[in-house]
């Protein structure tokens, strides 16, 4: 709570300060619109955990906070200028991380008597391990031209994010245009993510060959991103909006997670003593998903927001999303908004169980996000406006308080809370 006051409070002071530097400046330039700020907490249990070869605790905490400033102006032929920056932070734990450097079994002496990344002792068990808990940060800034009089935009964007084992760069391009007095709107975004991920392998398997590789002399190594994300929305009529969306997307690099074990089958029924790999996946993944999106206006208080897709890659997945929102405006002020979101996939043909993979496979994993399941999401947003202020301070003007719960067939639950302050 200390740390929610205190951001709150620089957020105060930001404002008061773009307020001063805009408020004597010419009409052409940028002024100050609004700062979003939002921050979270999400807590998962499960007993799946790819870390130990697809069983043990996948418990993990993250506690994220958002800081978001919107700057607009008009040029003299007044079309309109967005500029938007945003800083992520978020704190997580994860026992399930924390295990990698731990062994099955107790009496394993490592093969390399020192780590950057852990602590143990030899001939033992791992006291801890430094990827138990981590600090993400995620800046980013994007610009967005609105050309008023011809209806299109077209914009520009670019972000990074670091952690522990993780480094990102991306960038991004948009465009959108209305037809038909707006009634109409095409936009297509493509994007890219250039990443650099440290290869991190579990203890026993450090200094040793593995996947015909010596893990521990290769530091880092690439996973690409590109994105193209299209989308086709119409206004049938006053009551009924709907939209097309496809995001299409491509991956290179090292997509198997070097620290996830896989345990093979060698005709003995204790995985203990079957044979033990980091897993290993293609190094390209394709993936085309395609949705539709429908609101229908109901009254003047409740809109039905429904949402379908459908996913497949060439890893195998092929997976259906259905998703039903229910606004109900209870005064011109407060609002409720029940979900429920369905989730279901087949398992990537690369994914078998612990000690079910045979030494002669190409490809290998045990991550069960990757297996065969269904899933069901239940949640409620609660959403107060008030040109008055909100909470005691007048340039809070929008509260939302978001709650879901999350259930999935393998054992994996989940429960995220979420809390969203907007200042005009």
């Amino acid at each position: 709570m200390k740390k929610i006051v205190v951001t709150v409070a620089a957020l105060l002071f930001m404002m008061q300060v773009s307020k001063a530097q805009t408020d004597s400046s010419e009409y052409r330039k940028l002024k100050f619109q609004e700062i979003n700020f939002i921050t979270s907490y999400y807590s998962q249990d499960g007993n799946h955990s790819a870390v130990t070869g697809g069983e043990g605790t996948e418990h993990l905490t993250d506690f994220g906070n958002s800081i978001d400033l919107h700057l607009k102006g008009f040029d003299r032929k007044l079309n309109v200028h967005n500029l938007s920056f945003e800083l992520g932070l978020d704190t997580y734990t994860s026992a399930s991380s924390n295990n990698i450097d731990k062994v099955r079994d107790p009496n394993f002496v490592p093969v390399v008597s020192t780590s950057a990344s852990s602590s143990y002792k030899e001939g033992g068990t791992v006291i801890s391990s430094a990827s138990k808990s981590d600090f993400r940060i995620s800046p980013s800034v994007n610009y967005l031209f609105e050309n008023v009089r011809k209806n299109f935009s077209i914009g520009t964007g670019l972000s990074f994010s670091n952690e522990f084992d993780y480094t990102s760069f991306g960038a991004n391009l948009l465009f959108v245009k209305s037809f038909n007095n707006k009634n109409t709107e095409f936009s297509a975004k493509a994007s890219a993510f250039l990443d650099q991920w440290k290869i991190l392998l579990p203890l026993e398997l450090r200094g040793v060959y593995n996947n015909g590789f010596k893990y521990d002399h290769l530091e880092k190594a690439p996973r690409n991103s590109y994105n193209l994300a299209l989308a086709w929305s119409q206004v049938l009529n006053r009551e009924i909006q709907f939209s097309l969306l496809a995001d299409i997307g491509y991956q290179t690099g090292q997509l198997g997670t070097a620290y996830q074990r896989v345990y093979f089958y060698d005709g003995d029924l204790d995985p203990i003593n079957d044979v033990v790999y980091s897993e290993k996946m293609p190094d390209t993944r394709f993936k085309t998903p395609f949705g539709v999106r429908l609101n229908y206006f109901m009254t003047d208080r409740i809109i039905l927001r429904s949402f379908y897709r459908y996913y497949s890659d060439d890893w195998g997945i092929k997976a259906h999303t259905a998703e039903v929102e229910l606004p109900i405006k209870i005064t011109p002020f407060i609002s409720l908004a029940p979900f429920y979101r369905y989730y279901t996939q087949t398992e990537a043909k690369y994914f078998k169980p612990m000690g079910e993979h045979l030494l002669t496979d190409e490809f290998y994993t045990s991550d069960y996000d990757l297996s065969k399941f269904n899933s069901n999401m239940f949640g409620i947003n609660f959403r107060l406006v008030s040109g008055d202020g909100i909470l005691g301070i007048r340039s809070i003007n929008t509260l939302e308080l978001r709650y879901n719960y999350y259930d999935r067939s393998d054992g994996l639950n989940s429960h995220l809370i979420t809390l969203a302050l907007k200042f005009k």
